[in-house]
């Protein structure tokens, strides 16, 4: 390594450039020690409170739907694990989340589930109006998979704000190794690219340590976000769920996630990342150590409770405690005791 490239000269040149070589991400990611780490994340809480203070934003999360026509390989809604417990809500239940929600304070709600054929654009578009037109002052996110752009572009004129799509990985080969032979990265990332058209506040992101991964991938899930310039980032660690093909595979790590976290938030200042329930799952405080790297997002569980825990992407997912919407009290007090605030506000991306 030379000493022009050596990681602190690297985070430097991340802060100044927001942007590295696909050779220079590779050094940076596997070459941090604990003290380059301990300033790496004092560098991303900088960036982080230049932008958005200390103000944490709540998402309302709603899970409308476990049944899924995908079949990744990763994911325990995937069509072939026939021991899913599948549900799917009404739009009136949905409707009732959105209500109790919002006497909680939230005001972002987000719609995610499988890609259920049940959901057409003609359902979806009714309840999103609905939704804007009972709550004027809340935001709509939607995390439903590839649509397509005419089915993206009915949503957005229907009122909705924003989109989740992870890539979850750059590589089209890895891309591949995890995934079933009818999805492609190419369709994956046109999506996108139509989101952003539309006009859409964009989510992307990654898994961090999924079966195969790289730290050349890794890089490469850095550059693509680099062009992509998404409003949000959603970064978690792979965590295995028994009924799948990665079941015996090892977790990703709460240590590589939140560094990774702490490097896009110096790429992409802006961006609003959230501290995933999946860095909660894999330790006790691994939301608050997203925060403290750079993230300003919590997306608090608002589906029915007898629901939460059949919406089971991998083993062991919280959705209860402090994950769940009702014990926001408690959580806004573990996120004081480390010195931010929790704000009940739309929390939009600022340009």
């Amino acid at each position: 390594m030379s000493g022009l490239d050596t990681p602190d000269t690297l985070i430097d040149r991340l802060k100044e450039t927001r942007t590295l070589t696909r050779e220079q991400w590779v050094r940076l990611i596997t070459g941090c020690d604990k003290a380059t780490e301990a300033w790496l994340f004092d560098e991303a809480r900088a960036v982080r409170h230049s932008v958005y203070g200390r103000d944490v934003y709540i998402r309302g999360l709603i899970e409308i739907s476990n049944i899924c026509k995908n079949d990744c390989l990763y994911c325990g809604i995937r069509r072939s694990n026939r021991n899913a417990d599948r549900y799917r809500l009404t739009s009136e239940q949905i409707l009732a989340c959105a209500e109790y929600g919002y006497r909680l304070g939230f005001r972002t709600f987000v719609l995610q589930g499988g890609e259920d054929s049940y959901y057409t654009d003609e359902l979806m578009c009714e309840l999103v109006a609905e939704l804007k037109q009972k709550y004027p002052d809340c935001a709509v996110t939607l995390s439903l998979g590839e649509r397509g752009e005419k089915s993206f572009t009915r949503l957005f004129e229907a009122g909705a704000d924003r989109y989740l799509l992870r890539h979850e990985t750059a590589n089209p080969e890895h891309y591949a190794s995890i995934h079933p032979p009818e999805m492609k990265l190419s369709d994956r990332l046109e999506c996108l690219r139509a989101l952003k058209r539309i006009g859409y506040q964009v989510g992307s992101g990654f898994m961090v340590g999924s079966p195969g991964q790289t730290a050349e991938n890794l890089a490469e899930d850095m550059l693509l976000l680099q062009e992509l310039q998404p409003q949000m980032v959603g970064i978690g660690p792979f965590i295995p769920h028994k009924d799948t093909p990665f079941g015996s595979r090892p977790a990703g790590t709460v240590e590589l996630t939140v560094r990774l976290l702490a490097m896009i938030r110096l790429m992409l200042p802006h961006a609003l990342i959230p501290a995933t329930t999946a860095l909660g799952t894999l330790d006790p405080d691994g939301r608050e150590k997203g925060i403290l790297a750079g993230a300003n997002v919590i997306m608090p569980n608002l589906s029915p409770p007898d629901t939460r825990e059949k919406y089971s992407l991998y083993d062991n997912k919280l959705c209860t405690g402090d994950e769940a919407a009702e014990s926001l009290n408690s959580l806004k007090k573990r996120i004081e005791s480390i010195g931010y605030r929790i704000v009940e506000e739309r929390g939009d991306y600022k340009p």
